[in-house]
């Protein structure tokens, strides 16, 4: 007879099965912790290509930078002799330039100051762009150069005005003789040479005051020399007060106008007749 087989009892029972359930829990934890390495492998991963994508882009801008910043200063600079070097100040030349362009001197002591036509200034305003000789004119401190409008009388053939608020106006006028005489090549005229002194006020007067002007407006006309050329000189009245300088060189007439009104000519009178008795053409 074979021996029959004792039931189990139940503390090893008890013992198996908590065993069982110590093991299932140890996988458990493994599946859970291998679940959580992988969630924050993955997490890292997308952080890192991230920063890579940060950085590639960065790298772009900084590379664009750079071919923009080399690109400037080429401009800046110019290749010679295996070195950069910056290249030399431009020159200026004379009627390459519009616009106006500063030409006062210092003030002196007395409180004056000349202006001189710079160099570098254009030759517009309808006069063409051929070369201008320099000109000269005194004034004093509080004066200003203002812009020149076309809608002055004149203002086709204004080189530069100025403006005082306590003294008056003044500008001064370039225009070609060839508007009132045939001037050939090569010839150089004077002012006396191509028009008596009463015809020139008379044609002038409209282009300069604004309106044409009778003789007994002219309170005087005479002429001087300066710097070797002949001047044609008025003083005239209408609603305000006028000086005028006139001379030509190199088929140009270079005129001189000062106005005032009755109050600024009464208080500044001196003063604005040694401004249109300092005009001179440079030449």
């Amino acid at each position: 007879m074979y021996a029959q087989k004792s039931p189990p009892c139940a503390r090893c029972c008890s013992f198996i099965r908590a065993t069982n359930i110590k093991n299932n829990r140890k996988n458990h934890y493994r599946r859970l912790s291998s679940s959580s390495v992988s969630s924050s492998s993955s997490k890292t991963t997308r952080r890192e290509e991230e920063k890579l994508d940060i950085t590639m882009m960065t790298t772009k801008r900084t590379r664009r930078e750079q071919l923009l910043n080399a690109t400037a200063l080429g401009v800046l600079l110019s290749f010679q002799g295996g070195l950069l070097v910056s290249p030399p100040p431009a020159q200026a030349v004379m009627g390459s330039i519009a616009g106006r362009v500063p030409g006062f001197g210092k003030i002196e002591e007395d409180g004056s100051m000349t202006y001189t036509r710079p160099e570098a200034k254009s030759g517009g305003h309808g006069i063409g762009w051929t070369e201008i000789t320099p000109y000269s004119v005194k004034l004093r401190e509080g004066w200003e150069e203002v812009a020149v409008s076309i809608a002055d009388p004149g203002g086709t053939e204004i080189d530069t005005r100025f403006k005082s608020e306590s003294e008056g106006d003044v500008k001064i006028v370039l225009a070609p003789v060839l508007r009132f005489a045939n001037v050939e090549d090569g010839e150089n005229p004077t002012i006396e040479e191509l028009v008596p002194i009463t015809n020139f006020i008379l044609g002038f007067a409209p282009e300069v005051l604004g309106q044409p002007v009778n003789e007994e407006q002219i309170k005087s006309m005479e002429k001087d020399t300066r710097n070797g050329l002949t001047h044609y000189n008025y003083e005239i009245s209408n609603e305000a007060h006028w000086l005028i300088s006139a001379t030509v060189w190199k088929k140009r007439v270079y005129l001189c106008s000062v106005k005032a009104s009755g109050r600024q000519w009464r208080t500044a009178q001196p003063k604005l007749r040694d401004t249109i008795a300092s005009f001179t053409v440079l030449k």
